[in-house]
C-alpha cells in the first residue's frame, strides 16, 4: 500500500489494480471513500480497462477472431508498476503481456497518476498504443464513496447536485449486464437526484452525454461532501449494492454492450480507437470539504 499526503489530504493506493482505498481528510477527520465490506462489495475504486461494464456473451471479435473477457475488463485485478514517487503524488505503470493480450490483443501501456492538490485528489489515466495497428479499448473509473459520510446522518439526508440542468434518461441493464435498447425517464428538469438506496435495485443508473461536468454529494443537514469533476467522459454510472452503505460516481470513457450489439470491437458503442503510437488521456477529480 502506498500513501499519498499533504497538509490536508492523506490518500492510500494498493498497487494491485492501482486501486484507490482511502481519501481522508484530515480537518474534519472524515474518510470519504466505502470500506470495502466484502459483504456487500470488496473493493473501493476500481480502474475499468480495457472495457466497461459487460460484453455481449463475454465475447468480442477482431480481425475475424474471438476472445473472452470478463464484466470491466482485467486492469483492476493486475499488478501495476511504481514509476515515481514522492509525497503527493504517485503513478503506476501497466505494460501488455502475452496474458494480456490472449484477452485483448493489443500493445499497450496504461499509466495512472494520482496527485494531490489541497484539498482535491486527481486521478489521471494515459493510454499509448505500442503496436503497429490501431488500437480499441475503454476506460473507467469506479470510486465508491462512503454514505451516509457523517456520522448521526442517514443514506437519503444526501443528494446527488449536477451542475447543469439536466432532462437526461437513464439506460437499464438487462439481466446479464447489456444496455437495454430504450432508456427511461431519470432526471426531468433538474439538477439534482436525491439519493436512496430503492434507486439501485435494478443495477446501476446509467447515462449517456449529460450537460453537466461535476456532480456533488451534498446534504442538508451537514456542511461536509464532495465534487467529482467528470469532464471528458462521455457516460455516467452511479452504483451501490443492494443495501450497502455507498455510493459508486464512475467516469467512463465506454460502455457496456448493447442487448443489440453485433460484437465487433470496432463498431462497438463508445470505444475509443487509437493509432499506432498515439496517446488517450483522460483526468477526473475529487474536491472534499
Amino acid at each position: 500500500m502506498f500513501t499519498l499526503e499533504n497538509t490536508l489530504l492523506k490518500v492510500m493506493v494498493n498497487p494491485t489494480g492501482a486501486e484507490l482505498t482511502s481519501l481522508f481528510h484530515k480537518t474534519p477527520e472524515l474518510e470519504y471513500m466505502w470500506n470495502g465490506d466484502p459483504a456487500f462489495w470488496g473493493k473501493h475504486s476500481p480502474v475499468l480497462f480495457p472495457i466497461v461494464g459487460t460484453l455481449k456473451d463475454n465475447t468480442f471479435y477482431y480481425d475475424g477472431n474471438p476472445y473472452h473477457l470478463g464484466r470491466h475488463g482485467f486492469a483492476r485485478e493486475k499488478q501495476f508498476a511504481v514509476e515515481d514517487n514522492t509525497a503527493d503524488v504517485i503513478t503506476f505503470l501497466l505494460e501488455s503481456n502475452e496474458e494480456t493480450q490472449a484477452l485483448w490483443p493489443f500493445p499497450f501501456t496504461l499509466r495512472i497518476r494520482y496527485s494531490l492538490f489541497e484539498n482535491a485528489l486527481a486521478v489521471l489515466y494515459e493510454v499509448t498504443n505500442t503496436g503497429k495497428a490501431d488500437m480499441f479499448f475503454s476506460l473507467g473509473a469506479h470510486p465508491a464513496f462512503a454514505m451516509p459520510l457523517v456520522p448521526g446522518t442517514a443514506y437519503s439526508d444526501y443528494y446527488l447536485a449536477f451542475d447543469k440542468i439536466e432532462n437526461a434518461p437513464r439506460w437499464p441493464i438487462s439481466k446479464e449486464g447489456l444496455i437495454e435498447e430504450f432508456s427511461k425517464p431519470l432526471l426531468l428538469n433538474s439538477d439534482r437526484l436525491p439519493l436512496r438506496k430503492e434507486l439501485f435495485q435494478q443495477d446501476a443508473l446509467v447515462m449517456k452525454d449529460l450537460n453537466s461536468t461535476i456532480i456533488s454529494v451534498r446534504s442538508e443537514q451537514t456542511p461536509h461532501g464532495l465534487e467529482l469533476d467528470f469532464a471528458g467522459f462521455p457516460f455516467l454510472g452511479l452504483w451501490a449494492a443492494k443495501a450497502a452503505d455507498f455510493v459508486c460516481i464512475e467516469p467512463w470513457c465506454g460502455i457496456a454492450d448493447s442487448v443489440i450489439s453485433n460484437q465487433l470491437i470496432e463498431e462497438k458503442e463508445g470505444i475509443n480507437k487509437l493509432e499506432p503510437g498515439g496517446v488517450f488521456t483522460r483526468t477526473w477529480s475529487v474536491r472534499v470539504w
